[in-house]
């Protein structure tokens, strides 16, 4: 286990707490937002577009990533515009990475914002509205606050499947050592080549890692007071 203290499992395991975390952030903002939309709104198509929002869940990680690359490879729209015009690309960047950790993690945050804030009492948020609140400090005030356990216990949830992404970053980013290569790529490729030492150190410390995030999230959960 001498190897979980060496640069090549630090490096993995710090990258990959960055790219969760990063990940989470944005999903956490865009999930919220769009929980909004389909648990608060008669938006014409919402239906359709929770559907698209939860693809990431059922889809095989190579089509998320193939589809990514189609999108912001050299050739593709975004990233032909992100060169053309900033002389930048996601491609074989940890920021790559980011991106498909971001959309495998944006279902958990999703799922969790919507069915929390479908449960928040209407009354609570009109009695509010009579104190002169506008409609942005209700959100802020009473239905975020009264959401907000359910709402982390998906964010947590969104952080452990971040971390085990695989797939997707791999077709994106790459596994570059140091660069862009996660626990979950370090991993398959210390198996590859016979590191099993490294692979065992590795494995264990994102599981217990996953293990925590997913005991925290359990307890929010149980703890989250039930519409009646």
């Amino acid at each position: 286990m001498t190897e979980l203290l060496t640069a090549a499992a630090a490096d993995p395991l710090l990258l990959t707490l960055r790219v969760a975390a990063l990940a989470t952030a944005f999903a956490l903002l865009l999930g919220v937002g769009l929980g909004w939309v389909v648990a608060r709104t008669t938006l014409p198509g919402r239906t359709l577009l929770e559907a698209l929002c939860m693809l990431p869940l059922v889809l095989p990680p190579t089509v998320l990533g193939y589809g990514l690359l189609l999108l912001m490879g050299r050739q593709g729209p975004v990233g032909a515009w992100l060169r053309a015009h900033f002389d930048y690309s996601l491609i074989f960047h940890w920021h790559g990475a980011v991106l498909a950790s971001t959309l495998v993690a944006l279902p958990l945050v999703l799922k969790a914002a919507s069915t929390a804030l479908a449960q928040v009492d209407p009354e609570l948020e009109a009695a509010a509205r009579t104190l002169r609140q506008s409609r942005w400090g209700v959100f802020l005030r009473v239905t975020l606050p009264l959401a907000w356990p359910g709402i982390l216990a998906g964010t947590l949830l969104a952080f452990a499947r971040a971390m085990g992404e695989f797939g997707a970053s791999l077709m994106v980013a790459g596994s570059i050592p140091g660069q862009t290569q996660t626990a979950a790529m370090a991993i398959y490729d210390a198996v590859q080549a016979g590191r099993d030492e490294l692979a065992l150190a590795l494995s264990l410390a994102v599981s217990v890692l996953s293990v925590a995030v997913l005991l925290l999230s359990n307890r929010l959960l149980n703890n989250q007071p039930v519409r009646r």
